[in-house]
């Protein structure tokens, strides 16, 4: 057994299109994408069980897939073909689940899993109990010649019918059964025009013909086979034929067949051509297909910037819309109005600014002594009415945006699973609450900071850090407020009477600059939630962009000649 490997430039070429294509996810639901999914499928599948594992050992055995329509008597010909029973047959249906791989003893390494058919699992159980390959070593097959029976194209089990699929894209030759009874049916005609698609090596068996009908249906059918492109390949018929006791056909009902295919065992070089035609045409094809892949990645890119679009909409607005709340005045309504009138008592606290500071210093110390105070009270209400701001601006956001996504298949989808979109997460009241209390004690970390300064007056440091801190944070709602309410007016001249301006300005400044980038980063999170679920369409175009590029140095290097090289065949079917 030798080692005879395609050159490294396309093996090299065609891994890097595998990883692509394997890497490269339809996540959207968009009308394309199933048609688009199942062509990536069939591609990772090719590239991965036939095409690179046949370039590595181009001097492999050649691959005989068996496969055709119900009924047709498979499994019996693969049986009289080998010569002994090596795959079971019946008329209950399905009949082949475990597909079996009949080779010669020496061509035994071929076949280990990492090998040929690398993706599919081997198994040594008698049966066909599992979706796996049996392996049968026997003398009757020659060197150089291995025989898979696979399941039917046209069973009613959809895991015999993708493992068809999948083997019968794995074939070096397609030896195709069917019979006369169901050879112009649809379905293993769409298996043959795929084969056509991508020049695999075909050979047709007509099967189960009774005499007085042979020579018409076979008429029929050749021409069926050359309208499909497939009039070079060989057509053998075997008629209807009583089995012998050990249920094989007898064999000068297959003795055209076995001479053929041991012919080819024995001929290297028609059994390189076969080869050499065969990977050829699955290169080609699946470089076309990978360009197919491509293009359908126009779709997702569309519907994912039409997906991001509407998020960046109804969340630009709620940024907008937070950033001017928090501090336009505002929120020094309702309770934090009532709180802070109560906390400051309005006309006590503007004849105690004009006059002796001392007559509410209890108002704002209180907190030292244990005791809540009514600064407490203040701040509670502000991180309330915050978390309350925030989270129904969140809201607003996320029933805009699902509302705009359910007007397409793709962000129909997403949101139909799931359920809740359109609210905030439970956990958001919590979290605003706690950027709340965050900038509240970064305020009172400024104003402790502020109070180390020797400079200022003794009002400051007698008001306390509860005092002042809420007082700034009244200020800073209101920084940019387009009217001074009386609420506002009271806070900022109890700031005025006991920090000097320029302090002033800057605090005030930074505490609203603060809370603004709070609040809008607690937008920006919620924004993220929602394009999480999408594909970044910069990514989408970036993705299609390299699959071409890596589909186009495939097919290059496809065009180097290795088969004429490599194998001394002639490339048939060109293109690309």
């Amino acid at each position: 057994m030798t080692d005879a490997t395609a050159p490294a430039a396309l093996l090299a070429a065609l891994g890097a299109l595998l990883d692509r294509v394997r890497t490269d996810q339809m996540v959207l639901e968009t009308p394309g994408a199933p048609a688009a999914r199942a062509n990536r499928a069939e591609i990772a599948d090719q590239l991965a069980d036939y095409v690179v594992p046949r370039l590595v050992q181009l001097d492999a055995p050649l691959l005989v897939v068996v496969g055709g329509s119900t009924g047709a008597g498979k499994s019996t010909l693969v049986n009289s073909i080998v010569g002994e029973p090596v795959t079971e047959s019946g008329v209950l249906r399905p009949t082949t689940r475990s597909p079996v791989l009949a080779h010669h003893p020496d061509d035994a390494a071929w076949f280990q899993p990492d090998r040929i058919l690398p993706e599919l699992p081997r198994t040594a159980e008698q049966g066909n109990t599992s979706y796996a390959l049996r392996l049968r070593s026997t003398p009757l097959v020659p060197a150089g010649l291995a025989i898979l029976d696979a399941p039917d194209v046209d069973s009613i089990d959809q895991g015999n019918r993708d493992l068809a699929t999948q083997l019968l894209a794995a074939a070096d030759l397609w030896l195709f059964v069917t019979s006369a009874a169901r050879y112009a049916d649809q379905v293993p005609w769409d298996y043959l025009r795929r084969a056509a698609e991508r020049s695999t090596s075909v050979a047709v068996v007509l099967d189960r013909t009774s005499p007085d009908g042979l020579v018409e249906v076979r008429g029929h059918l050749a021409r069926m086979m050359t309208a499909r492109g497939l009039s070079d390949s060989p057509l053998f018929t075997v008629p209807e034929t009583a089995v012998g006791p050990d249920g094989l056909l007898p064999s000068p009902v297959v003795a055209p067949i076995v001479a053929w295919l041991h012919d080819l065992a024995r001929n290297d070089e028609a059994r390189q051509m076969i080869v050499a035609h065969t990977v050829d045409g699955a290169v080609r094809h699946n470089v076309l297909r990978a360009h197919d892949l491509a293009d359908a990645f126009d779709e997702q890119a569309e519907a994912a910037e039409q997906l991001v679009g509407a998020v960046d909409r109804a969340f630009g607005v709620a940024t907008e819309s937070v950033a001017a709340s928090v501090t336009d005045g505002s929120l020094v309504r309702g309770e934090v109005a009532a709180r802070w009138q109560d906390f400051v008592g309005t006309g006590e606290v503007l004849r105690s600014v004009e006059g002796k500071v001392g007559r509410i210093r209890s108002r704002l110390v209180d907190g030292v002594t244990g005791k809540r105070s009514k600064a407490d009270d203040v701040a509670a209400a502000v991180v309330h009415d915050l978390a309350v701001l925030l989270l129904d601006h969140a809201e607003t956001a996320a029933a805009s945006v699902t509302d705009a996504w359910v007007t397409s298949p793709a962000g129909e989808a997403i949101v139909a699973a799931r359920p809740g979109l359109d609210r905030a997460p439970r956990d958001l009241r919590a979290r605003t609450e706690r950027i709340a209390r965050d900038w509240q004690q970064d305020v009172y970390e400024r104003v402790r900071a502020v109070a180390s300064d020797k400079r200022l007056n003794a009002d400051y440091l007698a008001f306390g850090v509860p005092g002042i801190g809420v007082s700034l944070m009244i200020a800073a709602l209101g920084a940019e407020a387009p009217e001074s309410t009386e609420a506002l007016r009271v806070g900022r001249r109890v700031l005025d009477a006991i920090v000097t301006p320029p302090v002033l300005a800057g605090l005030v400044d930074d505490v609203a600059t603060d809370l603004r980038s709070r609040a809008v980063e607690v937008v920006d999170a919620e924004r993220r939630r929602f394009l999480d679920l999408v594909p970044d369409p910069a990514a989408v175009r970036e993705a299609q962009s390299s699959l071409r590029e890596t589909a186009r140095r495939a097919d290059y290097a496809r065009h180097v000649d290795f088969l004429d090289e490599q194998l001394g065949t002639h490339r048939q079917g060109g293109g690309g």
